[in-house]
């Protein structure tokens, strides 16, 4: 063998690295997706807490927001009964009237809240 075919030989026997770092796909990631979602979360739960009675609010949970449908945990069926009334009653129209994306649907999920966090807010079960 000549040098040419053993520096070949060599150079298919290396370790190649294949890896790729995450850090920049998870950036595109953030900044594209999830940095909008979580600011329209984020105004949708301002709006809540501000239209919904604190007896009811307490035991929701907004769990996510996609495709216009606001998706609610609610950790009981007759706290879900109430919340169902008030929205078709004119709050659903009031909390679409104060956000400013597009809402065209609040639909409420049966949940369990398990921890309470330092703020107070409750979070729902894993």
């Amino acid at each position: 063998m000549d040098d040419a075919q053993l520096h070949t030989i060599w150079q298919q026997r290396q370790f190649n690295d294949r890896a790729t770092p995450l850090a920049q796909p998870l950036a595109v990631l953030m900044n594209r997706t999830l940095r909008k979602k979580v600011r329209q979360l984020g105004r949708l739960a301002e709006i809540w807490d501000e239209v919904i009675p604190e007896e009811i609010a307490d035991h929701t949970a907004l769990e996510s927001f996609s495709n216009g449908v606001l998706t609610v945990m609610v950790d009981s069926s007759a706290h879900r009964f109430r919340l169902q009334v008030l929205l078709a009653g004119g709050l659903q129209r009031e909390i679409q009237s104060r956000f400013a994306g597009a809402l065209n649907k609040v639909k409420l999920v049966p949940g369990q809240f398990a921890a309470v966090e330092f703020s107070g807010r409750r979070e729902k079960e894993s």
